[in-house]
């Protein structure tokens, strides 16, 4: 191709975002995205891809869950990944420093922009905004790609499941994380301010 025929195509623009709602496009957006997600083995943890109805219930279940933080990712405005940031319950006061990154993923027409590394920045920082000392997450040993961002991000791996997940058939071992993000909160009483709707980009 000529000089003159080469056009510059724009970048993909990824933000981040906290929900509390998801209504119409969005929601339809979501389950699109989980079900691709689902369909290529993204370690979701559906071995059957669900209906659009069943993925609908859950996700508004997620919604309804006082202790649980939907964070969804958006790729030119199309959501295309999600994460949820799981505070301890109440009355779990040993362990109230501690959150725990759930259910990540990315779409895999979404993939390459940065969108995944986005929703884990932002929900560390929710996490330190609402007083947590430690996130954790869990993972299957074939998740390549998701271990490599964790790992890059500063998150350690202190132990390993050899009996952690079943999939066709085969059981996969599966690996612990956990990152310190608020030194300072271990050794404090939480107190988690209330926060407001709040929107990250990954420029």
């Amino acid at each position: 191709m000529s000089n003159a025929l080469q056009r510059e195509l724009p970048e993909a623009v990824v933000t981040v975002e906290i929900v509390d709602a998801l209504e119409g496009g969005d929601m339809n957006d979501l389950c699109d995205a989980t079900r691709a997600a689902i369909d290529e083995n993204a370690g979701f943890g559906w071995l059957v891809t669900p209906g659009h109805d069943r993925l609908e219930r859950y996700w508004q279940g997620v919604l309804v869950v006082p202790e649980r933080s939907l964070l969804v990712a958006r790729l030119d405005g199309v959501i295309c990944g999600a994460v949820q940031l799981v505070e301890p319950t109440r009355h779990n006061e040993a362990q109230s420093f501690a959150a725990t990154l759930l259910a990540i993923f990315v779409a895999p027409w979404a993939r390459g922009h940065g969108a995944g590394r986005s929703m884990v920045e932002m929900a560390e920082k929710l996490a330190v905004e609402r007083g947590f000392g430690t996130l954790n997450l869990d993972i299957r040993e074939n998740q390549l790609s998701a271990i490599s961002l964790y790992e890059s991000l500063g998150f350690t791996r202190w132990g390993t499941n050899p009996h952690y997940a079943r999939v066709d058939g085969k059981v996969l071992a599966g690996h612990y994380y956990s990152k310190v993000v608020n030194i300072a909160a271990l050794s404090e009483e939480r107190d988690a301010p209330n926060l407001q709707r709040v929107i990250f980009g990954d420029g």
